[in-house]
């Protein structure tokens, strides 16, 4: 996953896209929540702290391998104060598959110690204090009031950017863009799990480079123009 204005393999967005009409949203996430009702996060944690870590540490890297750094990480380290224990070198040793993993190892002792000293070793509840966390950014922040605090947060990546783009679901020029468009057009209803069924349908699905249009349970509502067949 990734913090930045816009991603870095995104396509360009249609400057001339258009907001689907409210009864097309409603539609496409009935149909959403009736293929997979409680759709879950792909990243594995054990408790609201290694949801944070594997969140801080999926940046610039897939969840599959931050899962298998984390596997043998998270049984011993699944506190802040058991993190600081183990140290800097301790947690390189754990994540050096990962993209970038001297920094965020940096970043994860730094933040576990902030924990630790103002917070009494919880996370913190709200978007604000997690951003000022190292290397928390806020799509991080909203992936966890998302998952673990259950917000109707929208942690839009690479995959939501496309996928609001594309079918016009929430068309914007920037992630932040984007992020206002779900909230401002999908339906209350929807919005607790719609960052979670955007996610899955962009990764295997709406595909950047060859979407799976004929498998689509949206494609006659997608106002994509270039559909595969």
């Amino acid at each position: 996953m990734r913090d930045c204005m816009v991603p870095h393999d995104a396509p360009k967005p249609d400057p001339m896209a258009k907001q689907l009409p409210y009864s097309t949203l409603v539609e496409i996430f009935t149909r959403f929540r009736a293929a997979e009702a409680e759709p879950k996060g792909e990243l594995e944690h054990v408790n609201v702290f290694t949801l944070l870590v594997a969140v801080a540490l999926s940046a610039q890297a897939t969840d599959a391998g931050v899962n298998k750094a984390t596997e043998k990480l998270f049984q011993i380290a699944d506190t802040p104060e058991k993190m600081l224990a183990l140290g800097e070198e301790g947690l390189t040793r754990h994540i050096k598959t990962i993209g970038l993993y001297r920094n965020k190892a940096k970043n994860v002792i730094k933040l576990s110690r902030i924990l630790v000293d103002d917070y009494r070793g919880q996370v913190p509840t709200s978007r604000a204090a997690l951003q000022s966390l190292p290397g928390v950014g806020r799509k991080t922040a909203n992936v966890v009031l998302n998952m673990w605090f259950r917000h109707p947060a929208q942690a839009v990546d690479t995959h939501i950017f496309r996928v609001g783009n594309r079918t016009g679901i929430a068309p914007g020029k920037d992630v932040d863009a984007v992020e206002r468009a779900i909230e401002d057009n999908v339906p209350a209803e929807f919005q607790l799990h719609a960052h979670h069924w955007l996610i899955l349908h962009g990764r295997y699905t709406c595909t950047a480079r060859k979407p799976k249009c004929q498998a689509c349970l949206i494609a006659d509502l997608c106002a994509y123009e270039e559909k595969t067949t």
